[in-house]
C-alpha cells in the first residue's frame, strides 16, 4: 500500500472550495465526501490537523463501554504498555481538520515520496521517489513531518503512538539536506517510520514428502512432457532427510500501526502421521518437527502403510508400458535385475532410460536405450543405437557404443567402446579406443586405438587399423584432454598481455618525474597545513591507478606463462610415453594391416604396414640418431 504526492496535484486548475471544518475518525472517507458535495476532484483537497484525540477503552462481555480520551501521558505509556498486546483493548483516533483547496507548494515540485505498509500493517515505510529532488528550506523538519502524518491519517495510521523513529529519521534528512544545501535522490530506500507489534503465524500441521518432491520435476506448460519418465523407483541415500512432519503451533498476537489487534489463529492438526516405518528409516524427534530419515541407501517402498527401503529389484522388462524409465542416484546402491531372457524382445525396451549402481540384464538392450551405471552385465546384446557408460561392463554380444574404466566384451560387432582396459574375446568389425587393449581373436575392419598398448592373441582378417595416440582416451582421466588447444589460447593471451604491459610500462616511465614532481609537493602542502589542490590529487590518483593496472597485468602474465609451462611439461611427458607403447600381435600377420603412432609434437603420424606372413611380434616407435622416427620390430 503507497500513497505518493505528486505534481500533477497543483497543474490541474480545480474549483475553489470554502474551508470547512470537520471532526472525524476517517479523513479519507470525509474528503472523499466533502468532494462529491462541492463538485471537486478528492486529490485537489487538503487539510490542516487542528485537533488530535487519542481515544481507548476495554471491552467487557455484556457492556457498552464508551471511549474515553487518553492523556498524553497515557499515550505515552501505551508504547510499553501490556494493554496492547490485550484482545479487549481498543484504540482510535479522532481527528479536527479545516479542509480547503490544495495549494501550490514550489518548494516540493520535484519531490515525491510515499508511505507504504507491509502485509500486516504493522511497519510503515516512507519511500521517497528515485529521481526526486529537494532543496534546503527553513522548517522543513516541522513541514515535513505535518506532511507524511497527513498522508498516516489518509490512510487510517495512527499518529504519535508507534512512529518514535519519525522525527529522527526526518532530522537526519534535514541535516543532509543543510549540508549539500540541495539533495537528488538516485535510488529509493524505504525508511521505516513506524512499527507495530508484528504477530507470528500459526502453524498449522502439515507432512512433507521429500523424497517425491526430490523425483518430481516441474514441467513448464509449454515443455513437451516425457511419458516415460514415471519415477518407477525413488532412490535415497543415507541420512537422507525423506519425510517430514510439521508440528502445529500457535502464533502469536500482535497489534498493527491502525490500531487493529491481530489475533493469532489456532492451529489446525489434520495430518497426523498415520504410516508406520521399518528399521531402515530413522525416527528423529525435535520441537517443531518429526524427521524421518534414511538410515542405509537404497530405494524407498511403500507397501501395508509401512515405508521401507530396500537395495535390490528384480523386475521382467524396463519399458515404456510396465515400468518406464528408472533413474536413481549413482550412490544409492540400488541394484537392478532384468529377467527378460527371450532373444527376440528387449529386456530394457526401446528410448528407455536407466540410471542406477549395478545393472543386470538377461537379455538385450534395446534402440536408442541408455544406461548409466556402476557396474553392468549385459548377457544379451546391445543395439547398435544404445549406449552404456559403466565404470564396469561386462558385454556378450555388443553392437552399440559403450564408455567405462573396464570393459569385457565377448563379441563387438561394429560396435564402439571406449575405457581405461578393453577385453575382447572376439571382434568382427568396430571401433575401440582405450589405454590397454587385450583380444583373443580379430576379424577385419576394426579400428583399435590405444595410449599403451594393444595385444592380439589370434588373427584371421585384414584390413585392421592400429594405432597409439597418447590422447586416445584423455577424456576419461583427464591426463591431456584438449590441452593443445588451451595451449595456442594461452599463447595468443599471452601476447596481448606482452603487449599491454609494455604500453603501461611505456606511461609510467614517460610520467614518472612528473609523479615523483606532485607527490614531492602535495607531502609539503599536508604538512604545512595548505588545501591540496583539486588537480594535483587527480593527477596523483590517475598515476596509481595506471601503476596499479600495470601491476595486475604484470601479474596475469606471469601467470599465464606459468600455466603454459605446466601444460608443455603435461603434453612432453605423454608424448614420452609413446616410445614405451607396443602393438602386439602373438599370431602371424594376415592381408592389409596398418600400424600407426601419432605424435603431438612435431604433430605428425607414422605408419607401418606389416607383411603377410609376417612373424615379428612386437612393434614399437623408435627415434633413430638422425632425429627420425619408425615404426620397427622389438623385443617385449
Amino acid at each position: 500500500m503507497a500513497i505518493f504526492g505528486s505534481k500533477k496535484d497543483t497543474d490541474t486548475k480545480q474549483k475553489a472550495i470554502r474551508p470547512i471544518v470537520v471532526r472525524t475518525e476517517n479523513v479519507a472517507k470525509e474528503l472523499i465526501n466533502i468532494a462529491s458535495v462541492n463538485r471537486v476532484d478528492a486529490a485537489a483537497l487538503d487539510f490542516n490537523i487542528l485537533e488530535m484525540q487519542t481515544l481507548t477503552r476495554k471491552k467487557s462481555p455484556g457492556k457498552d463501554e464508551l471511549f474515553k480520551e487518553a492523556t498524553p501521558e497515557e499515550v505515552k505509556a501505551l508504547k510499553t504498555n501490556k494493554l496492547l498486546m490485550d484482545p479487549t483493548f481498543e484504540i482510535k483516533q479522532n481527528y479536527e481538520i479545516e479542509v480547503f483547496t490544495r495549494k501550490p507548494r514550489p518548494a516540493y515540485d520535484g519531490f515525491q515520496f510515499s508511505i507504504g505498509v507491509n502485509a500486516t500493517m504493522c511497519k510503515v515505510f516512507l519511500t521517497i521517489k528515485e529521481g526526486s529532488r529537494m532543496a534546503y528550506i527553513d522548517n522543513f523538519e516541522e513541514d515535513f513531518l505535518e506532511l507524511v502524518n497527513k498522508k498516516k491519517i489518509r490512510a487510517n495510521i495512527l499518529v504519535g503512538i508507534f512512529d518514535d523513529m519519525l522525527p529522527d529519521a526526518i532530522s537526519k534528512l534535514n541535516a543532509t539536506l543543510r549540508v549539500n544545501e540541495s539533495i537528488t535522490f538516485e535510488k529509493t530506500d524505504p525508511i521505516l517510520v513506524a512499527e507495530g507489534i508484528e504477530p507470528q503465524a500459526t502453524i498449522d500441521d502439515e507432512v512433507i514428502m521429500h523424497f517425491r518432491e526430490k523425483h518430481s520435476k516441474k514441467v513448464k506448460e509449454t515443455d513437451k512432457i516425457d511419458y516415460s519418465k514415471r519415477n518407477f523407483i525413488l532412490s535415497v541415500v543415507k541420512d537422507e532427510l525423506l519425510i517430514e512432519y510439521i508440528k502445529p503451533k500457535k502464533g502469536t498476537d500482535g497489534r498493527n500501526c491502525r490500531g487493529e489487534f491481530l489475533m493469532a489463529k489456532e492451529p489446525s492438526s489434520t495430518n497426523l502421521p498415520t504410516f508406520k516405518v521399518t528399521d531402515k528409516i530413522a525416527v528423529v524427534e525435535t520441537e517443531r518437527t518429526t524427521e524421518y530419515r534414511a538410515n542405509i541407501n537404497g530405494y524407498i517402498v511403500y507397501e501395508n502403510d509401512t515405508y521401507d527401503i530396500r537395495a535390490e529389484l528384480d523386475i521382467n522388462e524396463i519399458s515404456f508400458k510396465t515400468t518406464g524409465s528408472i533413474e536413481t542416484k549413482l550412490d544409492a546402491d540400488v541394484s537392478v535385475k532384468v529377467k527378460e531372457a527371450d532373444i527376440f524382445k528387449d529386456a530394457v525396451g526401446t528410448g528407455m532410460e536407466v540410471e542406477v549402481s549395478e545393472l543386470e540384464v538377461e537379455g538385450n538392450i534395446g534402440p536408442n536405450a541408455s544406461v548409466y551405471a556402476k557396474r553392468v552385465r549385459v548377457d544379451g546384446q546391445t543395439h547398435k543405437s544404445s549406449f552404456i557408460n559403466a565404470d564396469d561392463l561386462t558385454i556378450n554380444v555388443h553392437k552399440g557404443k559403450a564408455k567405462g574404466l573396464k570393459a569385457h566384451i565377448t563379441r563387438l560387432e561394429q560396435g564402439g567402446i571406449i575405457a581405461n582396459e578393453v577385453d575382447i574375446m572376439q571382434v568382427i568389425g568396430g571401433n575401440i579406443k582405450a589405454k590397454e587393449v587385450v583380444i583373443d581373436l580379430i576379424g577385419s575392419n576394426a579400428t583399435v586405438t590405444a595410449s599403451k598398448r594393444i595385444e592380439i592373441k589370434k588373427m584371421q582378417g585384414s584390413e585392421n587399423k592400429f594405432v597409439i595416440d597418447p590422447l586416445a582416451v584423455d577424456s576419461l582421466d583427464d591426463n591431456v584432454g584438449n590441452k593443445e588447444k588451451d595451449l595456442d589460447e594461452l599463447e595468443e593471451k599471452i601476447k596481448i598481455l606482452k603487449r599491454e604491459v609494455d604500453k603501461y610500462s611505456a606511461l609510467v616511465q614517460k610520467n614518472e618525474n612528473t609523479f615523483l614532481d606532485i607527490k614531492r609537493k602535495l607531502i609539503h602542502y599536508k604538512k604545512n597545513n595548505i588545501r591540496l589542490p583539486e588537480a594535483f590529487v587527480k593527477h596523483y590518483k590517475q598515476f596509481q591507478k595506471v601503476q596499479m593496472h600495470l601491476t595486475e597485468l604484470q601479474t596475469e602474465l606471469e601467470d599465464k606463462k606459468a600455466k603454459r609451462d605446466r601444460l608443455n611439461t603435461t603434453i612432453n611427458a605423454v608424448q614420452d610415453n609413446i616410445f614405451d607403447a607396443r602393438v602386439i600381435n602373438r599370431d602371424k600377420w594376415v592381408g592389409y594391416n596398418e600400424i600407426r603412432f601419432k605424435l603431438i609434437e612435431p604433430p605428425i603420424d607414422i605408419v607401418y604396414t606389416p607383411v603377410e606372413g609376417d612373424e615379428n611380434t612386437i612393434y614399437a616407435l623408435v627415434k633413430t640418431e638422425d632425429d627420425e622416427y619408425i615404426i620397427k620390430a622389438v623385443k617385449e
